[in-house]
């Protein structure tokens, strides 16, 4: 990674720099995770310094309010379009929690926040939040509960995640349930191969949108990937919770499950959506990676706190590498990238 992601790492409070490498929420939200689960106090300057609109949006706003609710910590500089805050965290305290975005700021970034930290609670926990659903720029709630958190299960997590309402872009509106049981300690997985097809289907989700649209893209995922009829799905949600549109690619196979998302807009045909969504899905298919860019860089976290562990992926983006830097900082891990046999690698190593 270029540059330096801390300075003055040798005190007790790790001052980090929001602009190095990728320069998104995701140094803030790795950061506020670890902060919880070390009791590591940190402060960051620049915060998403290399974004359109830099400094905290309300998704990252409701992170930072939620993770200093769940360990009681003391923030200084939690505001909107603050580009500096100072985190001292306490301890983790399991319970009751409701979180409201009031955006279509994305819920699963803050979930993914605050579920790690949340396992090591001494008692359960149950976490409402109300916001964004499915966002161009996060991943959806059926990412989490088909793609993340069963490779979590198969590290001890136990986390059962529901979707009540959906909430698109840019109402938001939506509402997901987190109940979420103690772990003792997670433990260190490694995935080198997808393992064989098991099956795939796609759903278009259409609300206050003609379901014209949802069967148009449907019919295009279909002739792409060579998918039949019963492989395809219309999903047809209330008009109150939209207007949106989020087709939903996801492929099964033995030892992983991928899940690839593009959304409807205005002036964008429904065989671009479709477009998208097969071609992301296709770039993954011809690998032989076990993960996809996405879901590589959402478990290196959990897996540096289980202390080792690795998997193959399909590509080593500059959001991954960047976090890996932050990783890094708060705990004894080395989390190494190469490439064996043509495909790539992360590998998680105590150090």
């Amino acid at each position: 990674m270029d540059g330096d992601i801390t300075t003055g790492s040798e005190s007790a409070v790790l001052e980090l720099d929001g602009a190095v490498g990728e320069g998104g929420g995701q140094i803030l939200r790795s950061a506020l995770t670890l902060a919880m689960v070390t009791g590591r106090p940190f402060r960051i300057r620049c915060i998403r310094a290399n974004r359109p609109k830099p400094g905290l949006m309300r998704q990252h706003l409701v992170a930072v309010q939620a993770a200093a609710g769940i360990c009681g910590a003391t923030v200084d500089g939690a505001a909107l379009g603050s580009q500096e805050l100072a985190f001292r965290p306490g301890p983790v305290t399991g319970g009751d929690y409701r979180f409201a975005i009031g955006s279509a700021g994305s819920c699963t970034l803050v979930l993914q926040t605050v579920l790690p930290a949340l396992l090591t609670a001494s008692q359960p926990s149950t976490l409402r939040l109300v916001g964004g659903t499915h966002n161009p720029m996060a991943p959806p709630v059926q990412f989490l509960q088909r793609a993340w958190l069963p490779r979590l299960a198969e590290m001890g997590a136990r986390i059962d995640l529901r979707l009540e309402r959906f909430g698109f872009y840019p109402a938001g509106g939506g509402i997901v349930e987190a109940h979420v049981a103690p772990c003792a300690r997670l433990e260190p997985r490694t995935w080198t191969t997808r393992g064989e097809r098991r099956g795939g289907r796609a759903e278009a989700f259409v609300a206050g949108v003609p379901e014209r649209v949802a069967r148009r893209e449907l019919e295009c995922v279909g002739q792409a990937m060579n998918w039949s009829a019963d492989q395809l799905q219309a999903c047809v949600l209330p008009a109150e919770q939209g207007p949106g549109n989020a087709l939903v690619l996801t492929l099964d196979y033995e030892h992983v499950s991928e899940v690839f998302t593009a959304f409807g807009e205005k002036a964008v045909s429904s065989e671009q959506v479709a477009r998208q969504a097969v071609q992301r899905a296709r770039q993954y298919q011809a690998s032989q990676a076990a993960f996809a860019e996405y879901l590589a860089d959402q478990l290196m976290l959990p897996l540096a706190l289980a202390g080792g562990g690795g998997f193959t992926m399909d590509e080593v983006s500059m959001h991954a590498r960047t976090n890996a830097g932050v990783i890094e900082l708060f705990l004894p891990v080395r989390l190494r990238f190469d490439r064996v046999d043509g495909v790539d690698r992360c590998t998680v190593e105590a150090r």
